[in-house]
């Protein structure tokens, strides 16, 4: 049975959680530096196909679920998870994916929202306007490409029909 802690207490917490994950972020995305651009273990990483998106992922997910765990709110880690997400569809693309990889820093834009939320005050509430924006913006999309399939299949059958043999 765990104790509730106190307020003082509960600050220390996220304060020592909040510092390794900036330490893993900062591994993940700004480690090395070449000339004035950095970069970080991420896009190292994913030059190792579907192993390399899989643990950077994997190591972006652990530092939302972390956070999560501390009192993020429900608009945070949306707001986390859609950047890491992001993340890892863009960065699986081939060849393109890896240059995106370099400049796209899913970790830092996380711990930047982390710090607007923990000691700003910024970033509350459900989330359920961000959930029903990106289900729109789905359900936008797939109507979209079924209206492009149907055209596509009605021009070719009427090629078809024109085809005596």
């Amino acid at each position: 049975m765990q104790r509730e802690l106190s307020p003082e207490d509960k600050k220390k917490q996220i304060d020592q959680d909040f510092g390794w994950i900036n330490r893993i972020s900062w591994l993940m995305d700004n480690q090395f530096k070449i000339g004035n651009f950095r970069f970080g273990l991420d896009p190292i990483l994913n030059l190792i196909p579907l192993g390399g998106a899989v643990a950077g992922f994997g190591t972006s997910l652990v530092l939302v679920i972390a956070m999560w765990r501390n009192g993020a709110s429900p608009k945070l880690v949306i707001r986390m998870l859609l950047n890491i997400s992001l993340d890892a569809i863009l960065g699986s693309i081939p060849f393109l994916g890896n240059i995106f990889d370099f400049y796209s820093k899913a970790n830092e834009k996380n711990i930047k929202l982390l710090r607007e939320h923990y000691y700003e005050g910024r970033h509350k509430g459900s989330g359920i306007g961000i959930i029903l924006s990106i289900v729109l913006i789905l359900f936008i999309l797939i109507a979209g490409v079924c209206y492009l399939i149907w055209n596509f299949f009605s021009w070719a059958f009427s090629l078809l029909n024109g085809i005596s043999f």
